[in-house]
């Protein structure tokens, strides 16, 4: 939602999609001859004769990712005789040395890589011209080329075999969980990059994250056609997280319509990138969104000037850059030759076409209409576009914010309290004093520059880092909401992490199970400050607010799909363009699936979110994260959060069918969530 999961920011995301390897300009392939590697696979084969499988596997694995810098033809030959591990006892030693070894060296990687950056994600003060050169430094940028200089990555690419997500799909539910460990150790090395195109993809991401991270609006300086201000003073907002909050937050006030009205059209221009350069971030000029007019605030500084310059095509400069970026490393991907496929089949390891048709079950469903015919009624008055975002099936919807930014504030004067009270937010969530206390003492929370994301912890003695925005007068409500969500990311991490039996599965299948469990606690907020909702509909109502979000995020999912596939067959497009076939891709989706709803066509609120522009292909785990968030949801009301969590997190980095199976009893469906929202639209109407 409101920030980028587990690391929303660029450095860790960077590292995800990289796995560092190569310094050269130009890297050189070294094709080993047929004749040499079926030389080298009889010689193994005579010395282990019970091995035949594995060394063919290994030998040809080997020969797909020798370079010429690896050495000639002899040296091949050198590598598989001399690190090919016939003995079992040797072969079990040697995996069970890699798993501790990687766990250190990429552990404290992930540390330095999260130290030398907390300049721009944490709010530490003024940034230096040499925090943005920081955060483009990666220190995995040669790693992987290190373990091939070392013929480490021989090692295990010799002797552990590399699996497709179509062998992982039809064998992985019959594989201990030392043979999944060992399927996850061979596929960090079933690519090469030249660590040249990793470090340009790192800049990239990290480029656009400074950009989105600084895209704040000052709220009092918008005026409406009338010269009001009718957002109160010291309002700043980040886009589009802030934006979109604010919009959620006038739902509970009689008279919000006006600035709901004027974010959606902050929104437009920003899109369209009609927004004037000089007011993003700027305290000193008034603008008129309506009319874009921009003016001297009454106490801006003397030598400002009052420039109305649209903002460049930055926007869609930065996605591109990214874009342009990925298509470096392409090519070092036989197998999965563009972003989308990397990011479904080996991060998501659910093909593309199957997950678009998840996401056309919701939006192309019945219930989608009656549920906007109920929030009409609701409401008083026809829907608008940005009542996507509505958000009154939830508690919060029905409490002025101001009300609960003071009691949170009360609450929460810094981050210290609420790191202090996550032992006792925890208990209330049900996990034993003990489990709780464990938990706590493993995430450290900090006030963040941007809107807020988690980190994993690098080492197991590491801790995992929740960031959320903490305004000088103390945590608001939004910080709060945000802070619960990063909490859920942060126990999942330690779950999965600490808990887990082999080091190599830690985490979980993919980054929309995470949102899963961040979600779910992020929906007990109102709960955990001591609200009891009494409304005996209310599992009906978030039946209803569970379809309507991921209805709202399915959208901008697709859009940003659609709008990676366009880059790619228009690679050499300008900015300019890519804007206009972004806006376009948000029309187009938004036409099919939302103007039936609406009543209203041609709307590109879709394409707003800042996700799309920094995290490269991020948003569809967002709608993946509400489905398996419904889905774990319905499992524990028959049981225990705490437990249940537990046992679900352990099962680590398997596959997402097999984990959910696991996990609830059924794979990963939208039929939950649609059946409980029949059943609630029988009851509300």
């Amino acid at each position: 939602m409101k920030h980028l999961l587990i690391f929303g920011v660029v450095v860790f995301l960077s590292i995800i999609l990289i796995s560092c390897q190569k310094v050269e300009k130009k890297e050189q392939v070294m094709k080993i001859s047929e004749q040499t590697i079926q030389k080298v696979i009889n010689e193994l084969g005579t010395k282990y004769p019970n091995e035949i499988s594995r060394i063919d596997k290994g030998v040809k694995q080997t020969a797909q990712f020798w370079r010429q810098e690896d050495g000639a033809e002899d040296d091949f030959i050198k590598v598989c005789n001399d690190y090919f591990l016939g003995d079992p006892k040797l072969l079990e030693a040697t995996f069970t040395r890699l798993q501790k070894n990687f766990e250190l060296v990429y552990g404290y990687m992930t540390e330095l890589s999260r130290d030398v950056s907390i300049p721009l994600h944490e709010d530490t003060g003024e940034l230096l011209p040499v925090d943005y050169l920081f955060g483009e430094f990666s220190p995995f940028a040669h790693l992987q080329d290190d373990f091939y200089k070392t013929k480490i990555a021989f090692v295990v690419l010799l002797n552990f075999p590399i699996t497709t997500l179509e062998e992982r799909l039809e064998s992985g539910d019959k594989w201990t969980r030392e043979e999944w460990a060992k399927a996850r150790l061979a596929q960090m090395f079933s690519k090469r990059v030249p660590a040249e195109a990793n470090r340009k993809t790192a800049q990239a991401y990290n480029n656009a994250e400074n950009y989105i991270s600084q895209y704040n609006i000052v709220m009092h300086n918008l005026l409406n056609d009338n010269g009001e201000r009718l957002f109160p003073e010291g309002k700043i907002l980040l886009s589009h997280w802030g934006l979109r909050d604010e919009l959620k937050a006038q739902y509970a006030n009689a008279d919000g319509l006006p600035r709901q009205e004027m974010i959606r059209t902050v929104m437009e221009k920003i899109i369209r990138q009609e927004i004037p350069k000089s007011v993003i971030n700027n305290p000193d000029l008034d603008w008129t969104p309506s009319a874009n007019k921009v003016e001297l605030a009454p106490n801006a500084k003397p030598d400002t000037k009052a420039d109305g310059t649209p903002e460049p095509n930055t926007r869609y400069e930065m996605w591109q850059n990214i874009f342009k970026a990925q298509r470096e490393i392409d090519k070092y991907y036989p197998h999965l030759p563009t972003l989308m496929d990397r990011r479904f089949k080996e991060d998501r390891e659910i093909p593309e076409e199957q997950f678009e048709e998840l996401l056309k079950s919701i939006l192309s469903s019945p219930h989608i209409k009656q549920t906007g015919e109920v929030i009409e009624k609701r409401l008083g008055r026809k829907l608008k576009p940005f009542d996507i975002w509505y958000n009154g099936f939830k508690g919060q919807g029905k409490f002025n914010e101001a009300e609960l930014d003071k009691i949170v504030k009360a609450k929460y004067p810094n981050v210290a309290a609420f790191e202090k009270d996550m032992p006792n937010i925890l208990t209330k969530l049900g996990f034993s004093f003990d489990m709780a206390q464990f938990l706590a003492s493993k995430i450290e929370v900090d006030a963040a520059r941007g809107s807020g994301h988690a980190m994993g912890a690098g080492r197991l003695v590491d801790k995992a880092h929740l960031r959320t925005r903490v305004p000088k007068d103390g945590m608001n409500y939004k910080g709060y909401n945000i802070a619960l969500h990063e909490l859920g990311h942060n126990v999942e991490q330690v779950l999965s992490y600490n808990k887990v039996d082999y080091t190599l599965l830690r985490g979980v299948p993919n980054t929309a199970f995470t949102e899963g469990f961040a979600f779910v606690f992020q929906s007990r907020d109102l709960e955990l400050l001591g609200f009891k909702e009494k409304d005996v509909n209310k599992e009906h109502l978030n039946a209803l607010n569970s379809l309507w979000q991921t209805f709202e995020i399915s959208g901008v999912a697709l859009v940003d799909m659609y709008a990676w596939r366009w880059m790619y067959k228009n690679p050499n497009a300008t900015p300019a363009q890519f804007k206009e076939a972004v806006i376009q891709i948000a029309k187009d989706v938004w036409n099919e699936f939302y103007a039936p709803v609406f009543g209203e066509k041609d709307v590109f609120l879709l394409a707003i979110y800042s996700h799309t522009i920094n995290s490269g292909l991020y948003t569809p785990d967002y709608p993946l994260g509400h489905i398996i968030a419904f889905q774990v949801e319905e499992y524990l009301k028959k049981g225990n959060l705490a437990k249940d969590m537990e046992r679900m997190c352990v099962q680590g980095a398997i596959t997402p069918n097999l984990w959910m199976a696991n996990a609830v009893g059924q794979p990963i469906s939208t039929k939950p969530m649609l059946d409980a929202a029949e059943k609630a639209l029988a009851v509300i109407q």
